[in-house]
């Protein structure tokens, strides 16, 4: 039996039966749905983690009173007890860090409220930088100027502002030169940055930034340890070359023991991308190990279907056998019946789960990046599941007398 006139044959019998067939494929369909979802989300986060929240290039690493990629509880608990990280800290690694083209500080508070007239908005990041944390993030404006050093010496009440306080206090009106509340203490706005989006619902451009002086200054020093953040001159060695000047800076200011461990710690972007990577990869075999249930209850589904079916023609298996066709024959179309119907719910599987990825990043804006590799997996693992689960009706069919099949009755 030629290929072609097997796929023929095996659409007349699912076209024959459009309702079983498709209560038969829902389990294929969910299961790869499922899948398709997961790497699409997967894949996205981690892009948007790497170029957004950990967008710090690989000469850049940070310094830390504990890290956030902490996984030992121990560890963590060790680290709360260490001094804050302080300016003066900031300064030793400034002044010990030769390799580096930039050392820059950072605090934020990201539940701060925002004022201009009778206007408001809630939930706005407040950030307090050195003006070297521009460069460093790569910070860009579309309207006024960045912190400068004398901004940072002077304490200045000035403030580079995201596009949603613009958009929401000021109503489009020219935002430099006027004054707004931050928790209750006035800046006025020499810039804006650039817009950047939405992710997981929340907005990119609610924030505001002021020198980390006047930060100090209104939030005051009682547990607000900076974050320290340098960027080398070049990569590679060259990182590896001033986090060690940074790390001597900082003993050195925080009197560490010789042979004792840090009093802080330091990450690079590929330490804190790696720990990230872990945790999706965990999330990744979950999703996938849950999604699997569903292929294999509709591979079930499938063989018990294709063994009604194999029951259902006994009479045309007899005829097709009497008429030549060898047991190969009837196993390699009932294979592909199997394999044609679970790939059939495998690619509407595939449209169901980019559908569904793609409308929730629209809804939600959470990230999402389809990947062709991920389709081409989906379709070859349903293809698969129905040829696995198809085998023994197939079989059972190959081997049927074609005389007790002609006479078989239902």
């Amino acid at each position: 039996m030629k290929i072609i006139e097997a796929i023929r044959i095996a659409g007349q019998s699912l076209w024959a039966n459009k309702l079983r067939s498709l209560l038969t494929l829902l389990g294929m369909m969910i299961g790869v749905a499922a899948v398709i979802a997961v790497v699409t989300f997967v894949n996205g986060i981690n892009g948007y983690v790497a170029e957004k929240i950990f967008n710090l290039g690989a000469d850049v690493f940070i310094a830390f009173k504990v890290s956030p990629a902490v996984t030992n509880v121990d560890h963590f608990l060790q680290g709360e007890k260490r001094k804050d990280l302080t300016l003066e800290d900031y300064q030793a690694v400034a002044d010990a860090c030769l390799h580096c083209l930039y050392v820059g500080a950072a605090l934020r508070n990201q539940t701060g409220n925002v004022k201009y007239a009778e206007q408001s908005i809630t939930d706005t990041t407040v950030q307090g930088i050195t003006p070297s944390m521009a460069p460093i993030y790569d910070t860009e404006l579309t309207e006024g100027r960045m912190l400068n050093a004398a901004d940072l010496k002077n304490k200045s009440p000035v403030a580079v502002v995201g596009v949603d306080v613009v958009d929401n206090l000021l109503g489009g009106a020219d935002p430099l030169g006027h004054e707004i509340r931050v928790d209750g203490w006035s800046y006025q706005i020499i810039g804006v940055g650039k817009k950047k989006g939405k992710t997981l619902g929340q907005s990119l451009d609610n924030y505001v930034m002021i020198p980390i002086t006047a930060y100090l200054k209104q939030y005051g020093v009682h547990n607000n340890s900076i974050r320290i953040s340098g960027k080398a001159i070049n990569a590679g060695p060259g990182l590896d070359l001033a986090m060690d000047e940074a790390r001597v800076g900082l003993r050195s200011r925080r009197h560490d023991r010789a042979g004792a461990d840090d009093s802080f710690d330091i990450e690079t972007n590929a330490s804190l991308l790696s720990i990230w990577s872990g945790f999706s990869q965990t999330f990744f075999v979950a999703m996938i190990g849950i999604a699997a249930v569903s292929l294999v209850v509709g591979g079930i589904v499938i063989m018990n279907i294709m063994l009604v079916s194999v029951t259902e023609r006994t009479r045309e298996i007899g005829i097709r056998k009497a008429l030549g066709a060898r047991s190969a024959d009837v196993l390699l179309q009932f294979l592909i019946e199997s394999a044609t119907m679970s790939l059939v719910g495998g690619a509407v599987g595939v449209l169901v789960g980019v559908t569904l990825a793609e409308g929730v990043t629209l809804a939600v804006g959470m990230p999402s990046a389809i990947k062709l590799w991920a389709v081409a997996a989906g379709l070859l693992v349903s293809a698969s599941v129905g040829v696995f689960f198809g085998v023994y009706p197939a079989r059972r069919a190959a081997r049927l007398d074609p005389i007790a099949a002609l006479r078989f009755e239902m």
